[in-house]
């Protein structure tokens, strides 16, 4: 059976992906650090929906656990087609107040979490001579964020990687691909008020807020497999607020 692994695949984006692509016929590994409730349930749900998607714990900052991960998952399957690194901490922070930790963490996560996991699937797609990495990035690690320094670091890290690990692994028949989102009504939303959620819709020409589910369809985009040819690309998916 086609086998997934999903970075964050929880909550929020991640789990839109982890639905879409049990629906498109994988068995998903819903990698998770902190939110093993809602891992768990979430795996349940689709189970009996007669999906196939299970819970497995990760913090993607340790390579070690990162590799354990993996090889976990190839053991149950015996394969791995795809790998969507979702995991993602943001913070809002002016630079000067960022500490030591604080960029260690953010950069961890977002940027060191996907190498990682990159790292570990490269192995088994190489064997095999295919599949389909798909990294989350952010519209801010396009063109930057005020008082999101750390954050728009690691998410232009992510495209660099995408860029430099697609042209690396072309010829294996793998595609390394990025979805950029911009303001997504998710968990990483519940810091701004009412009204900063209404002027910010205000800024987007879509006049909304996009959901985790359209995030989840450019993912799936990419891992059709009538779309081999695309690799190196940043998909935006900001309702036209980054163009």
């Amino acid at each position: 059976m086609k086998t997934a692994i999903v970075t964050g695949g929880a909550t929020g984006i991640g789990a839109a992906t982890v639905k879409a692509l049990c629906r498109q016929g994988y068995s998903v590994a819903i990698v998770y650090n902190t939110s093993e409730e809602s891992a768990l349930t979430l795996s349940s749900g689709l189970i009996s929906e007669g999906f196939d998607a299970f819970p497995v714990k990760a913090d993607v900052r340790r390579p070690d656990e990162v590799n354990d991960a993996v090889n976990r998952v190839f053991r149950l399957n015996r394969r791995i087609d795809v790998l969507v690194n979702n995991a993602g901490l943001s913070l809002s922070k002016l630079t000067q107040d960022v500490t030591d930790e604080e960029w260690a963490n953010v950069l961890g996560v977002n940027l060191s979490g996907a190498f990682y996991f990159c790292r570990a699937v490269l192995p088994h797609m190489l064997r095999a001579q295919a599949g389909s990495i798909v990294n989350i990035a952010s519209m801010w690690g396009q063109v930057g964020a005020s008082m999101e320094a750390a954050y728009s670091a690691a998410k232009a890290g992510v495209i660099g990687l995408t860029r430099a690990l697609a042209k690396e692994t072309a010829l294996s028949g793998i595609t390394v691909n990025c979805v950029a989102p911009g303001a997504v009504d998710t968990a990483m939303m519940a810091s701004f008020s009412e009204a900063d959620v209404q002027a910010l819709c205000e800024e987007i020409p879509a006049g909304r807020l996009g959901t985790p589910e359209e995030v989840a369809a450019a993912v799936t985009f990419f891992t059709a497999e009538e779309k081999g040819y695309i690799t190196g690309q940043v998909l935006g998916v900001n309702g036209g607020f980054v163009v």
